[in-house]
């Protein structure tokens, strides 16, 4: 019972590959820069839908009709009487959740039933094929038919504005997910500034560095940890799996949240913040104000609130977080590790409503490691091919594996790059930066003109350009490097 084939995964376009940063983006940005201003959403359409479509155009056929449902379901309910409303919502649950189920969890159902041995013949005979983004343009989609339902945003008329911003492909593949009265004014009234192209280039590059300089470094170590027999390794090297893995996988789907937002920017778009340095986090719940930050407030808004929220009594509270979490599990695969990665969030949460953990641990030096060690070892779930390896993994974090750490050890996979980049990385997963961007900017607001100011300017122009070169430089070894939140 371990994950669906990852054969299934259909990949499209990267952000960090030579056709897409040295080809398709210069083309899209020229087009979008000469087309009359009446074209460019339809430049951008179409230009999404050839991204979306790049392997495998077939996938395509997939959210075109996802888009001709939601726009006619959106029409539909707007200012529906009370009866209609809950009919097309009905409706609109049914068809979005029943594509994301046959998409994403029919390999899983049937793995399930077979390993039941009921001898049914499984229908369709091979794996049914993820269209990649699926769980995220699905849940845009759903979010507008039901903002449009409650009166907080009104039905786009123009099928083509609504296809592009199901279809942009800034955030199509992994995110953030969008809401629609978020960027519906942006659709139609945008304009792109050069500050703004320019901070959309250093927002994008940043993006860029953290995938390619430190999240491709860590998960190369991640991967041969994890590919090892947990029941053998040694306490170090488990850990250090671990935690490499952990600062993958944030830099990893942060560096494309910057991206995305970088090329939004590019284009005239702002989309909102996905991530809050999250492991700077003092108690679980205030990790999941700053993990995933769309996904995280998505299930608030549209499962956790109607479910009644915190309005309903502690046990329907505590259950209602356990739902959820569990259904996130869900939402980012379909196997067991996540159903049980989600459970194991949820239950913290729980915990530390049922002993004011999270007001406790904000006010007390331990709340951070606290946080730092149940995340981290939620993530050897997250990670691991099977259950049972997770299981066996977290025991070898603990002392409950074999291995006595002569033939294999943490050293044997740390090396001066990978040091350097542990150590890049602790510091990047700290809000220092920002501070210091926020310091100068105070200071150039109050006027500040001096040899200081001008060295963090020159200072920040060199970094982005640095880095950027790095990166390009990694992506010339030409190695395969999906983001892991594509499966998704």
């Amino acid at each position: 019972m371990g994950r669906a084939p990852r054969r299934a995964l259909v990949l499209g376009m990267l952000f960090s590959s030579p056709v897409f940063l040295f080809l398709f983006l210069p083309l899209v940005l020229a087009l979008v820069a000469l087309a009359p201003r009446r074209l460019r959403n339809t430049v951008l359409f179409v230009t999404s839908l050839v991204f979306y479509a790049w392997d495998r155009p077939a996938i395509a056929l997939v959210m075109a009709l996802s888009i001709a449902v939601n726009w006619a379901l959106g029409l539909a309910v707007e200012g529906a009487s009370p009866r209609r409303t809950k009919l097309v919502i009905g409706l609109a649950l049914a068809f979005n959740l029943g594509l994301i189920g046959f998409y994403k969890y029919w390999n899983f159902l049937w793995d399930n039933l077979e390993s039941l041995g009921l001898g049914l013949e499984r229908f369709p005979a091979h794996a049914i094929e993820l269209p990649i983004g699926i769980s995220f343009f699905t849940f845009q989609a759903l979010s507008y038919v039901i903002d449009v339902s409650r009166g907080e945003g009104r039905a786009q008329r123009n099928p083509l504005d609504f296809g592009l911003y199901i279809a942009l492909f800034p955030q199509l593949i992994a995110g953030p997910i969008v809401r629609y009265r978020d960027i519906a004014r942006q659709l139609v009234e945008r304009s792109t500034t050069l500050p703004g192209f320019a901070s959309g280039v250093r927002r994008f590059v940043v993006g860029l560095g953290k995938k390619m300089l430190i999240a491709n470094v860590l998960a190369e170590v991640a991967k041969k940890i994890f590919a090892l027999e947990p029941g053998t390794l040694d306490c170090g090297t488990a850990w250090l799996g671990a935690l490499c893995y952990t600062a993958q996988i944030y830099f990893d789907f942060s560096g494309y949240s910057d991206m995305a937002i970088g090329l939004g920017r590019m284009l005239g778009f702002e989309f909102l913040e996905n991530f809050d340095y999250p492991y700077v986090a003092r108690s679980v719940t205030e990790f999941w104000r700053r993990w995933h930050i769309s996904l995280s407030s998505w299930f608030r808004d549209y499962l956790y609130i109607p479910l009644g929220g915190n309005r309903r009594g502690t046990a329907r509270t505590y259950l209602h977080l356990l739902v959820v979490f569990c259904l996130c599990g869900l939402w980012h695969g379909a196997a067991w590790n996540f159903v049980v990665w989600g459970l194991y969030h949820g239950a913290f949460l729980v915990l530390e409503r049922a002993v004011r953990g999270e007001r406790a641990a904000s006010r007390s030096w331990l709340g951070w490691p606290y946080t730092v060690l149940v995340v981290v070892v939620g993530w050897v779930f997250f990670n691991a091919p099977s259950l049972s390896h997770a299981l066996s993994y977290v025991a070898a974090l603990f002392g409950g594996g074999s291995g006595d750490g002569r033939a294999v050890h943490a050293g044997l996979f740390l090396d001066p790059l990978v040091v350097t980049v542990l150590a890049a990385a602790a510091l990047g997963s700290t809000p220092w930066l920002r501070a210091l961007v926020a310091w100068h900017e105070r200071r150039v607001a109050s006027g500040a003109r001096d040899v200081l100011a001008s060295a963090l300017e020159l200072g920040s122009v060199a970094l982005v350009f640095a880095v950027l070169a790095l990166s390009t430089m990694m992506l010339s070894g030409g190695t395969f490097n999906p983001f892991i939140y594509f499966r998704f």
